[in-house]
């Protein structure tokens, strides 16, 4: 995306090349947006993005959307896509995270059983403009603060946090080497000691304590006791229909056995041989999250050979991230690798069981599904609280970003000052305005029986 090779250029000249990007855009259209006058129905885009889900439980995702503006932001990335991707940008791409609102950051536990904080959600993943995830992540934090009774000021306040702090931490990145860059993880400590300088969050570091020790309850064990019983001698996963579907072993079958083997090639022999040490015991349909209800995402508990040690692995269906259009062109063979080799660069530690493979002509990738897994109860988060929040996403961001591409670009483009910061926070407030509208729009939608909900309206 470059018209010069940078890749020899030293910390000053990366600074001032990342400067001479303003000519071609301007800090302060950061914060220009408006829709477009040709902008598409939101209610049509998701309507055409449901074409390929299965269809008894794509209903369930329009309802999940249509509680209130900010669960609408988090399910409509193809929406925010068209509007954000085809703006003209700085010019510096990064591997995006592609969907970096605000409960798409969270805690997961290392290999060595530490609880870090990271970016935890990569369907979206493309190669791009960092904007795009600063811009959806100020928006989300807007719509948040709306969402909890906050006032404009406080909500414009944490946006603005978004923005100054992601342009402080690509400064402070620019001054570490690469390999320094790559081992940067925040521990959990660092949630919860934000959160106790907050002004007035004593209940939510009480709420977010809680959090944590949830999190780490969140095993394989806890996993084993929630989803499964045992049904005449045999171990098998409990169907909450529509929710938990369990599938006859034959369905699918040759399909999952033709993809676990493609899987198995692409992880590290010793993962393999993790593997090996299992079993196949039983699978379901799982629904997940909000924006991919609909996708084919399956449960598959193993056990092991020996004795009852159980794993779980979701099997998720990826798709073409929403921003492919205006995306560097891929050079992924798949789109699971693609959202696996995009997490594996820009998460500061990965999941061991992470790999990919194709399956009746559909791509997957595939994770632990419960692995000391948490986030922080936004919902409920006070002002203080959610600004010091929103900086510290914004600062994994940055981590994220500065693992893809030289930090001292992007910190020659955003500066020392807060021009870019005011920009991107006005942004956030335009885009939060355009999410209610949209938001209202498939509400009324729904009402009128022009597009189908279940749950939540």
């Amino acid at each position: 995306m470059f018209t010069t090779d940078v890749r020899d250029l030293d910390r000053d000249g990366l600074l001032a090349f990342g400067k001479a990007q303003r000519k071609q855009a301007p800090r302060r259209e950061l914060g220009a947006w408006a829709p477009a006058s040709d902008r598409p129905d939101p209610v049509e885009v998701l309507r055409a993005g449901a074409a390929d889900r299965l269809p008894a439980l794509a209903p369930i995702r329009i309802g999940r959307m249509a509680v209130d503006p900010f669960a609408f932001l988090r399910g409509s990335a193809e929406v925010m896509a068209n509007d954000i991707g085809p703006s003209a940008t700085s010019g510096i791409p990064v591997q995006v995270c592609g969907d970096a609102h605000l409960v798409n950051f969270g805690l997961f536990a290392t290999t060595e059983r530490n609880l870090v904080f990271d970016l935890n959600d990569f369907d979206e993943t493309a190669v791009g403009a960092w904007e795009w995830d600063v811009l959806r992540l100020a928006a989300s934090v807007v719509v948040a603060a709306r969402a909890n009774g906050m006032t404009a000021d406080e909500g414009v306040g944490a946006a603005r946090q978004v923005a100054t702090s992601y342009r402080e931490r690509m400064a402070d990145l620019a001054e570490l080497s690469a390999l320094d860059r790559r081992y940067l993880r925040i521990d959990i400590d660092a949630v919860i000691d934000a959160l106790r300088a907050a002004e007035g969050a004593e209940q939510q570091l009480k709420r977010t304590e809680k959090q944590v020790a949830k999190a780490r309850r969140k095993d394989r064990f806890n996993a084993l006791e929630r989803f499964t019983e045992i049904r005449d001698g045999e171990r098998v996963i409990v169907a909450d229909p529509p929710l938990v579907q369990p599938l006859p072993h034959d369905t699918y079958r040759e399909q999952l056995l033709a993809l676990y083997a493609g899987y198995r090639s692409t992880l590290p022999s010793h993962v393999v041989a993790l593997l090996d040490q299992h079993r196949f015991v039983d699978i379901a349909l799982k629904v997940v999250g909000v924006g991919s209800v609909g996708t084919r995402a399956f449960m598959v508990l193993l056990a092991g050979r020996a004795d009852l040690d159980p794993l779980f692995l979701q099997i998720k269906e990826a798709s073409a991230s929403v921003f492919r259009p205006w995306a560097a062109p891929a050079t992924w063979s798949s789109d699971g690798q693609r959202v696996v080799e995009g997490q594996r660069l820009l998460q500061a530690a990965g999941d061991l069981f992470l790999g990919w493979g194709s399956a009746d002509g559909r791509d997957y990738y595939v994770r632990q599904l419960r692995d000391m897994k948490g986030g922080a109860d936004v919902a409920r988060m006070l002002p203080a609280g959610l600004q010091r929040y929103a900086g510290l996403c914004a600062v994994a961001l940055a981590n994220a970003h500065g693992r893809s591409q030289q930090p001292a670009l992007i910190s020659g483009y955003l500066g020392t000052n807060d021009k870019a910061d005011d920009a991107i926070a006005r942004f956030a407030v335009s885009y939060a305005d355009q999410t209610e509208r949209d938001h209202a729009a498939l509400v009324t939608a729904v009402r009128a029986g022009r597009i189908e909900a279940t749950e939540g309206i």
